[in-house]
């Protein structure tokens, strides 16, 4: 039996969208319920898998699309190519995750010379046939023959001056047909052959370009940072055309059946009259709101709100919707879930199930965590005095600042090299989507709320201003003019993608306030997750964030920031180089008492403000000579005080602490001498911090709150190290109790994070009461990978290569790295059935590797503070998708 490529629309349905795509899927099920829709057919995603292996169509794709193309003129009652009532039509993409703007489309496919004047004597409309004859020409020249559309805009420029014109819309059926042929020559002069006649040769070049498209720069850009896999496929969706260029009772437009930005339930969109749809998306010319469409034509609008709502009745989600009038009917082009703001994705998810749509499982499934990540960050001060240039559409909240930037390629550049940009642009295209992915916002001068880059930017979180036609754009002079202003490239400005506001200079910023449907939709995400979420936090202000984001604890606290690493606290760095520079013990030992008490209080305060939740206290883990200056720097110091001739106690002082830097320097510090190794060579180190939480502990036992410690032994890979080290902790814990008359529960534990403690975690679980899993350094130690020398000089070149799926630093590696979490957990549980399992490396704020610590049957992850909420959504979802499968499974 031939296997079936090519599915007319009224043969797919909505559940087959690996196979015909988004767009196509969505175009079956609208079709089967009885919505206006032009009839088509789609080529589906197999047929794109195979043409990326051979760049060929097989013989059998071809005759089906033959078939479907004479079923398409019966349904029409047109037909393809005929002079007297041709039959045209739109070519697009449809992958089977939305990638809005990303791949190639062709529209009017099926004019030339002979059928533009068919459908100006069956239109009784000259301007509209010449007018989608040039459209026709232009786009199909830039998708398929790849000739750059500067040429031909360079054209339609140069007659609009000639006559005096500033709209496209101005232009006359006499210009067009003047166009035209420009047109065609600047096609002969890039190609050396005539603009293809023969609208079956135009059909299956734009099949094979839409297909081409799947692997342009800007698709594969965007499914990089979507994490979309690149072996999906697009479909390709051939659709008869329905034209919204026929005058002015004829119009196109794209709707939301819910505000995009904020998620209030109100019919949303924008629509031109006398267009086509490229005109709104690629904001070309600024259109009007959707309501103004009720004035105008108030049957259609309420044909279409209508539909609207049925459709996301139908869906039971907020839909984006494409639509033309053509001489005043309603034709439905094409409706999928609707890109939406963090903000709205989290409103329309609790309204839904308020509305008794969805149930709170689904709501919780319906946000992307990482969205949630991007409203938990500051706004702009309302209080601040602000240099407002001028004022645009808000198309995607948040503020941002940066330098501005005219070009997508520069701005790249400039971010790669660490400053922060704004891109400015009269308009976006998806060509300009790598320089939108490093920019912290947008501002575009033309496009209204569903143009390329307010659609992009909602999708990414990013703050975008659009359609601020104040800011006159000069890309070749890189500066823009505004109210007798000048801008230039590289000034700093900022954005509110919440007012519309563009800003000269830095702006100060404020944290955000939650919204009820926020916490609310956070509430749910709590009665659903199994997994606990604490937080990484080494302060008490840390530990406070934590808490208002809802972290039930701390699962890593790191000593080693309270000693003064990385610069904070230069009394106490002092004091930790006095530890490390002693010569003996006694000497050391003084150091230590000052370090105590220092300790103690910082303990003390996370325990307060962390009560009643359990910390885990990790103790010293980085090398010695961390705390230590570089030996490069010290023994330049020196070469300058001798060169100077001096010999006082300052040069004694340096050539002592450079031979002590020298003496401590390991060829390899991150395997060398650190974590539990210090603690056995130096026991007195680990006794001090032990004794400074025990001590913070009692004193808060006897003020009344609930403490419970968890210490930590860092990098043990030996059982006889932590048995060591566990009957130390245990005894200072009996001496400060009995010092102070109190009691109070601790645990004792280990990080897992190299591969032989976890091939041996059963014999370290007779003694740790918990393990968790330092998953930055069990990455390093289980691919053999130094995390900075990787991530700078290859890992990038690995993700892109498909050498490994994805940064293992960023989403566990679940072969490999995975492999020894599950092991240490099932060795972990044999000896000792109640472990507490928990992560605190990176990845416990990554929604991919929660996952996966589900599947292990972790007892939490960690995170940093600002990224609890995120794992909060993410654990839910996580065992909301376990227990359906569960269901699933025991159903079959």
């Amino acid at each position: 039996m031939t296997k079936k490529w090519v599915y007319l629309f009224h043969e797919g349905r909505a559940d087959m969208r690996m196979l015909l795509g988004g767009k196509g899927a969505n175009l079956a099920e609208m079709t089967n319920i009885g919505l206006p829709v032009p009839p088509g057919f789609t080529i589906t995603t197999e047929v794109c898998r195979e043409y990326q292996k051979t760049k060929q169509l097989d013989p059998e794709v071809i005759e089906q699309v033959n078939a479907a193309l004479t079923a398409l003129e019966q349904q029409t009652g047109k037909k393809f190519g005929d002079p007297r009532n041709p039959l045209l039509v739109s070519v697009r993409s449809g992958a089977p995750i939305s990638m809005p703007g990303m791949m190639d489309t062709v529209l009017n496919l099926g004019l030339n010379d002979e059928t533009v004047v068919a459908m100006a004597e069956l239109t009784g409309n000259e301007r509209f046939a010449w007018d989608s004859y040039r459209r026709f020409i232009q786009m199909f020249s830039n998708v398929v023959l790849g000739i750059e559309l500067h040429n031909f805009e360079a054209i339609l420029e140069a007659h609009k001056k000639r006559n005096g014109f500033t709209q496209d819309i101005e232009l006359q059926a006499e210009h067009f047909k003047a166009i035209v042929p420009e047109y065609k020559a600047v096609v002969e002069k890039h190609t050396g052959k005539p603009f293809p006649m023969d609208p079956r040769e135009q059909l299956m070049a734009a099949i094979r370009a839409v297909f081409e498209s799947w692997d342009n720069p800007r698709a594969q850009v965007y499914r990089k940072i979507n994490k979309i896999s690149d072996d999906l496929g697009t479909a390709v969706n051939v659709q008869a055309m329905a034209f919204g260029n026929m005058g002015d009772d004829s119009a196109t437009g794209v709707c939301f059946t819910r505000n995009p930005n904020s998620g209030a339930k109100e019919f949303y969109g924008e629509y031109l009259p006398n267009a086509q749809g490229e005109d709104v998306v690629a904001g070309i010319r600024t259109p009007y709101p959707i309501a103004h469409l009720k004035e105008t034509m108030p049957e259609v609008y309420q044909q279409l709100f209508d539909l609207c709502e049925l459709l996301e009745s139908h869906y039971k989600d907020m839909q984006d919707i494409e639509f033309t009038v053509e001489r005043g009917k309603l034709y439905m082009l094409q409706c999928r879930a609707g890109k939406r703001t963090p903000i709205a994705s989290i409103k329309i998810a609790v309204d839904l199930v308020k509305e008794g749509k969805i149930s709170k499982e689904q709501a919780v499934l319906r946000v992307d965590p990482e969205q949630i990540n991007n409203i938990l960050h500051p706004a702009i001060d309302p209080k601040a005095k602000l240099d407002i240039l001028a004022k645009g559409l808000a198309a995607s909240p948040g503020a941002a600042t940066g330098m501005c930037v005219f070009d997508p390629d520069r701005a790249a550049k400039l971010a790669g090299e660490g400053h922060k940009v704004i891109l400015v642009r009269p308009e976006t295209s998806p060509d300009d989507i790598h320089g939108m992915v490093v920019a912290q916002g947008i501002l575009t001068s033309r496009g209204g709320m569903t143009s390329h880059a307010a659609i992009v930017s909602r999708g990414m979180g990013k703050p975008c201003v659009v359609g601020c036609e104040a800011i006159k754009v000069d890309l070749e002079a890189r500066e823009f003019r505004v109210n007798g202003r000048v801008v230039k490239e590289g000034e700093v400005i900022s954005i509110d993608g919440a007012t519309g506001n563009v800003i000269y200079g830095e702006v100060p910023v404020v944290d955000p306030e939650l919204s009820p449907e926020f916490r609310t939709l956070l509430s749910w995400a709590d009665e659903i997750r199994t997994m606990g979420v604490r937080a990484n936090a080494d302060t008490p202000i840390d530990a406070a964030k934590a808490r208002e984001f809802g972290a039930e604890g701390i699962g890593l606290c790191r000593t080693e920031h309270m000693f003064g690493q990385g610069g904070h606290h230069p009394e106490r760095m002092a004091v930790a180089r006095e530890m490390i520079l002693a010569e003996t013990t006694e000497e050391r030992m003084v150091a230590l008492e000052k370090l105590q008490e220092m300790q103690r209080q910082d303990f003390y305060e996370i325990f307060k403000a962390m009560n009643p939740f359990p910390v885990t206290i990790r103790l010293l883990d980085p090398p010695l000579h961390e705390f230590l200056p570089d030996a490069e720097d010290l023994a330049i110091e020196v070469a300058i005080i001798r060169e100077r001739g001096e010999t006082g106690s300052e040069l004694q002082e340096k050539e002592a602490l450079l031979k002590k830097v020298r003496a401590l320097a390991e060829m390899n510090p991150m395997l060398g001498f650190r974590g539990c190794r210090l603690g056995m060579i130096y026991p007195e180190i680990y006794e001090m911090q032990v004794r400074a939480i025990f001590e913070a502990a009692a004193q808060c036992n006897k003020e009344g709150m609930v403490v419970e410690p968890e210490i930590m032994h860092p990098l043990v890979s030996i059982v006889t190290e932590f048995s060591f080290l566990r009957e130390m902790t245990d005894r200072i814990a009996r001496e400060v109790m009995e010092k102070h008359g109190v009691t109070f529960k601790y645990m004792v534990g280990t990080m897992i994070e190299v591969p032989r403690a976890a091939v041996t975690a059963d014999e370290i679980a007779e003694h740790a009461q918990f393990f968790s899993f330092g998953t930055n350094d069990l990455t390093q130690t289980t691919f053999g990978f130094s995390r900075d020398d990787a991530e700078g000089k290859f890992l990038a070149q690995y993700v892109e290569q498909k050498v490994l799926p994805e940064n293992p630093f960023v989403t566990i590696d679940r072969k490999g790295v995975g492999k020894m979490v599950e092991i240490a957990c099932e060795l972990g549980r044999k000896v000792r059935p109640d472990i507490k399992l928990g992560v605190c490396g990176e990845h416990g704020g990554d929604p991919s590797s929660i996952e996966f610590f589900q599947s292990c049957g972790l007892t939490y992850v960690s995170c940093s503070p600002y990224r609890v909420p995120v794992a909060r959504l993410a654990a839910a979802q996580a065992a909301a998708r376990a227990k359906g499968e569960r269901a699933t499974s025991s159903t079959v």
